[in-house]
């Protein structure tokens, strides 16, 4: 795959069913026009997918329950806002118009309703007075740790909020049913049509780590606290025997980091909040193995499908009824295996997914087998080896190598992903398969403190960064130079986020290992990122403790006048999670000790550029890293 091959990303989304409609959006960028098209597909069960929506931007299709109307979303040169059309065809009737756009469409019962979230900005600002630009408005009072979000901007002065709209009326009008200093979440209705269930922080407190399931008046009234967690209560889904599931964590105070999500189910009690505060919730799977992936759970006859995280995978899963505590090995596997599941529903027992594997950004794909080829047009890709270590005290460890065609041996990028809760694995990676395209041999360590593996290996790292970790990634690394397609010679170590930390970890204390380093959107020193990133004021402690002494022990940047290999600073200008500054302290740090640095800063864009950054940007930084390792490796 070249760096061009970009815009030959097909990617599907979500998917609705209702009989034999079967939708998908399907996105993709358009290098030409620096931005992303999308549209919706219908998928046939023999043939190859129709277009059903002509929308430049059109996403997120829920077909109501009577089979009749399709939602959707479609953004154009704007905000989203929500339309329905016909399930037979036609044209999309807009149905919302807000200055902030709308979330994803969430059909009542009744066919004619739909629940939605959007933000909603506070008089005078966001363009809401006319003639009055953001440079012109009055400042803003902060008073609470949770002001800004990454990808978002500010979010304290406009809250998320909750809307009802009877789409199918001569004129719509999307009702608001929550304000406050909170916002909302996954909303969901109740079977009788009275409510809607959202998730919410507790006590409606936008300053809590805490979420539970709030039941909302569809008719208006104060939201009623439903279920309250043991830590987190998201994507709840009520069943019609008057009880809810909802995927949940445990924690306590600031710890709300690395703990295994797993599927609860509750009674749903909407008597009043004295009553409902007696409804706690049962974990039907097991805490230490089974981790969900933020999808909604979908109820089947037998049981509930969850998708699940297993070394690497993303597995949809069967959690059988009457589960209690019940560990992975109990769980039916559905689909996914050796893949990734990215959204997933049902109708009636009929199961349909989107999965990404290696090769494929996502297929359209049934237990039977894939009903689509959207990456047909792909060349140059290539499969991923399985690869296993033992690290230096003993504990194996687990990743992947993705060799170049030709013998090699071949120069080596060993590549760290972010988290660190998170896991390298079975999904398609562009990056991967550009730089095998390239002939680089791409090396991808699942090393403790990330997701997959069971909540104790995701929670070994707590209090201990750059210890543990970075043996698992450099037993991994010495177990691909064994192979002799690997060069040991020319090794680069590159990352982001937690990636970049280890990067720059790395390059500190193993510099030797490694020909040239390349560290992107970086947590360099934990101090500062406390104070300015979107999520530093408890992340930082949760992972490090609070002795700001240690903390700084485990920055990068404390060591950093030990690296002396070539250094790529790389960063985006408006990166919320990993601030900017953590970037400029390191670039400064290494030029002033007399290394060889570099710092490459891509303007608007956040800590997602590489995954969803400006088509152009991405091209961008596909032919810089290329460069980069031509000049180091060659």
């Amino acid at each position: 795959m070249r760096p061009e091959d970009l815009a030959l990303l097909n990617v599907p989304g979500s998917v609705t069913r209702h009989g034999d409609l079967l939708l998908v959006d399907v996105a993709r960028p358009d290098l030409e026009a620096d931005a992303y098209s999308g549209s919706l597909w219908r998928v046939p069960q023999d043939g190859p997918p129709v277009r059903f929506t002509f929308g430049d931007r059109d996403s997120a299709p829920r077909i109501s329950p009577d089979g009749a109307w399709v939602a959707f979303l479609r953004a154009g040169d704007g905000s989203p806002q929500l339309l329905v059309m016909p399930t037979g065809g036609g044209e999309g009737r807009p149905v919302t118009d807000l200055p902030l756009g709308a979330g994803v469409p969430v059909w009542a019962p009744d066919s004619r309703r739909i629940a939605f979230v959007a933000r909603v900005a506070e008089p005078g600002r966001y363009g809401t007075e006319e003639g009055m630009g953001a440079e012109a408005e009055a400042p803003r009072r902060i008073t609470g740790f949770r002001y800004l979000t990454e990808g978002i901007g500010f979010t304290f002065d406009r809250r998320q909020s909750l809307f009802v709209v009877n789409a199918l009326a001569d004129i719509p009008v999307p009702v608001r049913l929550t304000e406050g200093p909170y916002d909302v979440d996954s909303p969901c209705w109740t079977p009788d049509g009275e409510h809607v269930l959202v998730s919410a922080p507790r006590d409606l407190d936008g300053e809590s780590l805490h979420t539970d399931v709030y039941a909302v008046p569809a008719g208006g009234g104060a939201p009623i606290l439903a279920v309250r967690s043991d830590g987190s209560a998201e994507h709840p889904v009520a069943l019609p025997d008057g009880e809810v599931l909802y995927l949940g964590t445990e924690f306590s105070g600031l710890d709300a980091v690395a703990h295994n999500a797993g599927l609860y189910r509750a009674p749903l009690r909407i008597t009043g909040e004295t009553a409902a505060r007696t409804a706690a919730g049962t974990r039907l799977t097991e805490e230490e193995s089974v981790d969900c992936e933020p999808l909604p759970p979908v109820p089947l006859r037998d049981g509930v499908l969850v998708a699940v995280r297993v070394r690497g995978a993303v597995e949809l899963r069967l959690v059988p009824s009457g589960a209690l505590d019940a560990p992975l090995e109990k769980l039916v596997p559905v689909l996914g295996e050796r893949a990734s599941v990215k959204s997933f529903t049902s109708y009636g027992e009929q199961v349909v997914a989107v999965v990404s594997t290696p090769v494929s950004p996502g297929e359209v794909v049934t237990p039977d087998g894939p009903l689509t080829d959207f990456s047909g047009t792909l060349a140059g890709i290539g499969p991923l080896l399985e690869i296993t270590a033992v690290s230096a005290d003993g504990y194996p460890v687990h990743g992947w190598l993705a060799l170049p065609e030709g013998e090699g041996p071949h120069p080596v990028l060993l590549n760290v992903h972010g988290g660190p809760f998170h896991q390298h694995g079975w999904a398609f990676l562009d990056e991967t398969q550009v730089y095998r395209g390239a002939g680089y041999a791409v090396v991808l360590p699942n090393p403790r403190g990330s997701s997959g593996y069971g909540q104790a290996h995701g929670r070994s790292v707590i209090g201990a960064l750059g210890t543990v970790d970075a043996d698992d990634v450099l037993a991994l690394l010495d177990a691909a130079l064994e192979r002799p397609e690997c060069d040991a010679g020319r090794v680069g170590v590159m990352g982001g986020s937690y990636g970049g930390f280890m990067t720059s970890w790395l390059a500190a204390r193993h510099g030797d290992r490694f020909r040239a380093a390349w560290s992107e959107r970086a947590v360099n020193a934990w101090d500062s990122f406390t104070g300015s990133s979107d999520i530093g004021w408890y992340f930082a402690e949760a992972y490090c403790g609070p002795d700001i002494e240690t903390q700084r022990a485990m920055s990068p940047l404390s060591h950093a006048d030990r690296i002396t290999l070539p250094f790529a600073v790389v960063h985006s200008e408006g990166d919320l999670r990993c601030p900017v500054e953590q970037a400029q302290r390191m670039f400064v740090a290494l030029r002033r000790n007399g290394t060889p640095a570099e710092f490459l800063l891509f303007p608007g864009e956040g800590h997602e550029l590489s995954r969803g950054g400006r088509p152009k940007h991405r091209l961008q930084r596909f032919e810089a890293v290329l460069e980069w390792w031509s000049r180091h490796l060659s």
